[in-house]
C-alpha cells in the first residue's frame, strides 16, 4: 500500500466500473482499521500524522469508488479522458432535448405525483446511461465516450436533485 496507488489499488480492486458495492465497503472496514490514528497512540505525534494521512486517503478512495458516477469519473480519469465538465458541455441534440422537456415538465408540475413520475423516468434514464457507461469503459474500453456519458449523467443527477428540491418544498 503506497499513497501514490490510485484508488482500485489501494482497495485491491479491479479497475472496471463494475463493482460489488459490498465489496467496496468491506474492504473500507479493513483499510480503516488497518490505518486508524488510534492504532498509532503509543508511536507519538508523527506516526498519528502518518496515520490521519492514510486515513484520509483511504476515506477519499472509498467516496470515489463507492459511487458509480464518481468511479465512472475516475476511470475515465485514469485512462486519459478526464470527464472536464467544467468547460466541456457539448451534449447530443437528443439528450439536450431531453433535458428541454424534463425542464418543462418540472417547471409544469405542480404536485407529488407529477413530480414522483418525472423523478421516476428520470431515474430510469440514469439507470439506462449508468449501464452504457459500464459497457463503455469495462466492455469497449472507450473512454472518450465514457466520458461524454459521465457529463450527461451529471445533468441527470442535477435534475433529479431539483426534482427532490421541488417534493422538499411540497412538504413544507
Amino acid at each position: 500500500m503506497r499513497l501514490t496507488d490510485n484508488d482500485f489499488q489501494l482497495f485491491g480492486l479491479p479497475e472496471t466500473q463494475a463493482q460489488d458495492r459490498a465489496a467496496i465497503d468491506a474492504r473500507w472496514k479493513v483499510l480503516q482499521a488497518e490505518v486508524h490514528p488510534d492504532r498509532f497512540a503509543a508511536e507519538g505525534a508523527a506516526a498519528q500524522r502518518v496515520a490521519m494521512q492514510w486515513a484520509m486517503r483511504v476515506n477519499e478512495g472509498y467516496r470515489r469508488l463507492k459511487d458509480p458516477l464518481k468511479r465512472a469519473a475516475y476511470l475515465c480519469e485514469l485512462r486519459g479522458a478526464p470527464v472536464q465538465a467544467e468547460n466541456n458541455t457539448a451534449m447530443p441534440a437528443a439528450f439536450l432535448m431531453q433535458q428541454m422537456e424534463w425542464r418543462e415538465a418540472l417547471d409544469d408540475a405542480d404536485d407529488e405525483a407529477a413530480l414522483t413520475a418525472l423523478d421516476d423516468d428520470a431515474a430510469q434514464a440514469e439507470a439506462a446511461a449508468l449501464a452504457h457507461t459500464q459497457r463503455l469503459l469495462d466492455d469497449n474500453h472507450d473512454a472518450p465516450a465514457a466520458a461524454a456519458q459521465v457529463r450527461a449523467l451529471m445533468f441527470i443527477q442535477r435534475f433529479r436533485n431539483d426534482i427532490d428540491q421541488r417534493l422538499a418544498a411540497l412538504d413544507a
